[in-house]
């Protein structure tokens, strides 16, 4: 099986700017990590939706997500750009359909358009957002990702549901070169984001590069592909694989193989201390991805 790789880009979330003083050469840091996957042969960089840091809130930069996105769309020409993921509660779905296809055709129809339920409540009270239990988060990410759809599938929606209504919002243009956005979903919930990544995703995100989560969720997710009439093998099957700090690139390649055996077909990988050292990235760049390509 090939394996398509993508990139965490040092964002702050992780506290992976914490040793550049200035804002401004914080952001040119993390986006010459994106120009140096751009080169190739990465496949995506992706960013957090994340305001605050962790493991705790510090009083430290994180750069906004869909800000972030739009840049890397312009400062970049050849590498997809994703959210993993951005968070339901942060933008009305209406909203989140609109900046994402604003930068779809921004980027030449590069992007990955992440969305999840989100979990931060810290963030979320914080910044004011109106925090829920899971059941009722993932009502509303059940409405949010039909509405999503539907923006980008058709003229003037219409939709009432209990979070959240629209009423006939025009969402022109939809998307590059006259196609909608890619929706990838993250999450692991068998019975209702699963089941949504069957009937609505291009790609999802499970199992945290766990081998044997990773094949558990993908046989659920199978199952809801039967169920749904959906060809599985259009649906990209994603995990974010976090590469300890000391990591060699032999490790690295062995995590990736045993994640493949399990059914997953892209890594998204987070490199501690990109920022301030490109080597690891580059030696994953020649001795690992062209394995598994």
């Amino acid at each position: 099986m090939s394996i398509k790789f993508g990139l965490f880009v040092p964002q702050g979330w992780r506290m992976d700017l914490v040793e550049i003083d200035d804002p401004v050469e914080q952001y040119e840091a993390m986006t010459a990590v994106a120009k140096l996957a751009d080169a190739g042969p990465w496949d995506s960089v992706w960013v957090y939706d994340h305001f605050h840091t962790v493991p705790e809130p510090t009083i430290n930069t994180t750069f906004e997500a869909w800000t972030v996105s739009s840049t890397l769309a312009r400062d970049t020409s050849r590498v997809k750009i994703g959210q993993m993921v951005g968070c339901n509660g942060y933008r009305q779905p209406s909203l989140f359909a609109k900046i994402a296809s604003t930068v779809d055709v921004a980027s030449h129809g590069r992007l990955y358009a992440g969305l999840g339920a989100g979990w931060y409540e810290q963030e979320w009270k914080a910044y004011g957002y109106e925090w829920a239990d899971v059941p009722e988060r993932m009502r509303a990410f059940r409405e949010a990702v039909e509405i999503v759809h539907r923006m980008w599938t058709e003229e003037k929606p219409v939709f009432e549901g209990r979070h959240y209504r629209v009423d006939g919002p025009i969402n022109e243009p939809k998307g590059a070169g006259g196609r909608k956005p890619d929706l990838w979903l993250g999450g692991g919930g068998e019975k209702v984001t699963l089941k949504l990544v069957a009937k609505y995703a291009d790609g999802c995100n499970v199992g945290g590069g766990d081998p044997e989560l990773i094949a558990q969720k993908l046989a659920v997710l199978r199952r809801h592909c039967d169920e749904q009439g959906t060809d599985y093998d259009r649906i990209a099957k994603s995990t974010s694989l976090n590469v300890a700090e000391g990591t060699g690139v032999a490790e690295v390649r062995e995590q990736v193989e045993r994640i493949a055996e399990a059914g997953a077909d892209y890594v998204i990988l987070y490199i501690p201390r990109v920022a301030y050292d490109h080597a690891p990235m580059q030696a994953i760049a020649e001795e690992v991805i062209p394995r598994f390509s």
